[in-house]
């Protein structure tokens, strides 16, 4: 077979190949979101039973609220991809709710039975740094595509296992992903040596990041509840929408990224190495 002939029909094999690629179920894009969320909930042993039970029913609720789900119906693809982690210390992180798409009542109401199906448990140790780590890879296992990518964190304490959380929060944001933060400033659980008293102020400096990032503390349980839904509301709608508006207008300011109070983002390890005669409890 001439030379010139011959290549042809190698090229036209690939292009067979290629569109056979392009065909298989396998090879398809990822489906377009408006958000892909990961909400990355601490469940380290400072947190009781009950508080534990609290968070999980604070996002059920907040999942199946109609202002969450008029928010995702008001996004450009009227659909978000959600994922729940539970997690506590360096290697210790668990998906509780694989990523599932959330379009409507059903989808969120199927999101809370999973959530519902096994009780939470308990870890040692606190480490931010690992639950961003975890979080950031599992965006690309997600299948989705989102306009925005968001990691939702919440905790009730500094990092104190695992690599520095400010480092790992800035390789974070450097792949375009956006840090939230939920901090739990309510003095349950085995607490006591290892509270920070300016948690809000450690989650603002250490622990958020990206464009638009904010952080909502929860000064108590009751809280909860509300802080959750308002968190989900803003990240969804976003900072040019009405809903945003209507949430600011009704609420204290959220605390932005931007805002830089001073914070010592090894206070949780520095506390940990200083523990001497107390038991592990984070």
């Amino acid at each position: 077979m001439p030379a010139l002939l011959r290549a042809r029909h190698l090229l036209s094999g690939c292009a067979a190949l290629a569109l056979m690629l392009w065909l298989t179920p396998g090879a398809s894009a990822d489906e377009p979101v408006d958000v892909e969320l990961v909400l990355a909930v601490d469940v380290s042993l400072s947190m009781s039973a009950d508080e534990l039970e609290i968070q999980r029913h604070g996002y059920a609720a907040a999942l199946t609220h109609d202002n969450v789900l008029q928010a995702i119906a008001d996004g450009a693809h009227g659909k978000i991809a959600v994922t729940y982690v539970e997690w506590a210390g360096t290697t210790w992180q668990r998906v509780i709710v694989p990523w599932t798409v959330i379009a409507n009542r059903a989808d969120a109401e199927r999101v809370v039975a999973q959530l519902s199906a096994q009780p939470p448990n308990s870890a040692r140790r606190t480490s931010i740094s690992g639950a961003l780590e975890f979080g950031s890879d599992l965006f690309a296992e997600s299948g989705y595509e989102g306009t925005k990518r968001v990691i939702d964190i919440s905790g009730d304490g500094p990092n104190n296992q695992g690599a520095p959380v400010n480092l790992t929060r800035d390789g974070v944001v450097r792949q375009g992903i956006v840090i939230n933060g939920l901090p739990l400033m309510t003095r349950g659980g085995l607490s006591g040596a290892y509270d920070v008293n300016d948690l809000d102020r450690y989650y603002s400096d250490c622990v958020i990041g990206g464009p638009g990032a904010f952080m909502i503390p929860v000064n108590d349980w009751t809280q909860f509840p509300e802080a959750i839904r308002r968190k989900l509301v803003l990240e969804l709608a976003g900072p040019a929408s009405p809903q945003w508006a209507t949430e600011e207008a009704d609420h204290p300011p959220v605390v932005l990224a931007q805002d830089k109070p001073a914070a010592d983002c090894q206070i949780g390890e520095k506390m940990w190495r200083n523990r001497s005669w107390m038991l592990d409890s984070r």
